[in-house]
């Protein structure tokens, strides 16, 4: 089997990544071929004027896991370019980016609680769905 070349790794930076990010490194030949992703999920909000997205709150969580991703990127030496922190749907967003830095890989924790979701978690399931590529699932 050929070794992986492109590997996206999708960490939830407030809880354990730390299991994922040194499973990719032990995969990956040279740090250069990993991309991190950590997704802010837009904050919703309902007030007497209708529905509306608290931008200040998620612009904020946004800054702070790029500063978290691009820290942990220097630290084990993955360029700065491959540093993603987009809003949105987590399962959008990693299909989009897997797609776009043509992962042959994604590696990502699970925590799953019922069902299926126990094996996967809600994320790492709908990730599997409809990803083009290897997908790791890192139990924590």
């Amino acid at each position: 089997m050929d070794s992986y070349q492109n590997i996206l790794v999708a960490l939830d930076l407030f809880f354990e990544h730390k299991p994922v990010l040194d499973r990719a490194l032990d995969i990956a030949q040279n740090p250069s071929q990993i991309s991190l992703i950590y997704v802010t999920f837009p904050q919703i909000y309902f007030d007497s004027y209708g529905l509306g997205i608290g931008s200040d709150f998620v612009n904020d969580n946004q800054e702070t896991a790029k500063a978290t991703l691009l820290e942990l990127a220097k630290t084990h030496c993955i360029p700065d370019k491959q540093v993603y922190a987009p809003i949105g749907s987590a399962v959008n967003e990693i299909h989009l980016l897997s797609e776009s830095v043509k992962a042959d890989l994604i590696v990502m924790g699970t925590h799953g609680q019922s069902g299926l979701k126990l094996l996967l978690g809600s994320t790492a399931n709908g990730v599997l769905h409809g990803v083009k590529c290897d997908v790791l699932a890192i139990k924590i």
